[in-house]
C-alpha cells in the first residue's frame, strides 16, 4: 500500500535510517552552518559595509527555508503539539524568530545564532547516542562530587576576597584597585591563570602578593580535575563490577569485554550490560 505525502515527509524529515532522511539532516545541518557563518561575518564593520546586502538576502534565504521545513514538521508530525513543545520543537522555533523579530527591531538579528543548537541533531543522524552510556558516566561523576567541588569554589571564592580586600589596601585607587570588589575580579583572574593585564600591581609589596596568588592558582587549578577523577574511576569500577560472568562468576571485566578473563565463557550481551548499568 503506497504511503500518504505526510508519510513520506515525516520519514524524510524526522528519519534517518533511510537515505534521502540521512541526506536531509547532513543538508539541514550544511545549511544551519552557512547560516550561523552569515550572522558572524554580518557583524563585522567592513564585511557588512561590503557585502550586507547579499548577507540579508541570503539570511532571509535561509529563514524561509527554515520556516518552510519547521512548517512541514509540524504537519508530517503525527503528535504536532508534543513536537512543538519538544526541546528541538523549540529550537527550531526559536532559530527562525528573530529573523522576523529584525523587521522590528534590527538589534534581534544576531541572536539568530541560536540556529547552532540546532546542529545537536548530528548526535541522531551520525548514530552518537550509542555514547550515551559515557555521558551518563560523566554526569554521575559530576553529581557524587557536586559537594566537594562546592567546598572547593567556596575556599577560592573566600581566598579572593582575602586578597581583593588585601590588594584593595595595599595598591589603591591610584593602581587602578578602585574597590573592593574590583580588587577581587583582579584576584579571581589572577588565580586562574588568565591575567588579562587591565590592573596590574605597582607597589613592591602588591607584585609580592600577586606572585602568592599565581602559585596559589597554579597549585588549587588542578584540583576539581582530581576531584572528578576519582569520582568518575568510582564510577568505572562500580560499571566493571557489574561485568560478572554467568559461569564462573568472576567480576571485575572491562565494560566492552566480550568473554570472561578467567574461564572463557562468552559474557551478557553488551546491551544488557547497558541496560543493568543504567546507562
Amino acid at each position: 500500500m503506497p504511503r500518504s505525502l505526510r508519510e513520506q515527509t515525516y520519514q524524510v524529515i524526522f528519519g534517518t535510517d533511510s537515505p534521502a532522511g540521512r541526506a536531509f539532516d547532513l543538508a539541514l545541518i550544511y545549511a544551519i552552518l552557512l547560516s550561523v557563518a552569515a550572522v558572524m561575518l554580518d557583524s563585522v564593520a567592513a564585511v557588512n559595509a561590503h557585502y550586507g546586502r547579499q548577507l540579508l538576502i541570503a539570511e532571509w534565504l535561509f529563514t524561509g527555508l527554515f520556516t518552510i521545513e519547521y512548517a512541514a514538521r509540524i504537519y508530517s508530525s503525527p503528535k504536532p503539539l508534543h513536537y512543538v513543545f519538544s526541546f528541538y520543537g523549540v529550537v527550531d522555533f526559536l532559530s527562525i524568530l528573530p529573523t522576523y523579530t529584525a523587521l522590528f527591531f534590527p538589534e534581534a538579528s544576531y541572536w539568530m545564532v541560536v540556529r547552532l543548537l540546532r546542529v545537536l541533531r548530528i548526535f541522531r543522524v551520525l548514530k552518537l547516542a550509542r555514547y550515551s552510556a559515557e555521558a551518563g558516566l560523566l554526569l554521575r561523576s559530576l553529581t557524587q562530587a557536586r559537594h566537594k567541588i562546592f567546598v572547593f569554589f567556596g575556599v577560592v571564592l573566600v581566598l579572593s576576597v582575602i586578597f581583593g580586600s588585601v590588594m584593595f589596601l595595599v595598591e589603591g585607587p591610584d593602581n587602578g584597585f578602585t574597590s573592593i570588589p574590583r580588587s577581587i575580579y583582579w584576584t579571581i583572574v589572577t588565580i586562574t591563570t588568565v591575567g588579562y593585564g587591565d590592573i596590574t600591581p605597582q607597589t613592591v609589596l602588591g607584585q609580592f602578593i600577586a606572585t602568592l596568588a599565581m602559585l596559589i592558582g597554579y597549585s588549587i587549578i588542578a584540583i576539581p580535575t582530581g576531584i572528578l577523577s576519582a569520582e568518575i574511576s568510582k564510577e568505572m569500577g562500580k560499571a566493571r563490577a557489574l561485568v560478572r560472568c554467568q559461569i564462573c562468576e568472576r567480576g571485575g571485566h572491562h565494560d566492552e569485554a566480550e568473554y570472561c578473563y578467567h574461564c572463557g565463557t562468552a559474557l551478557p550481551e553488551w546491551s544488557e550490560r547497558r541496560r543493568d548499568s543504567g546507562g
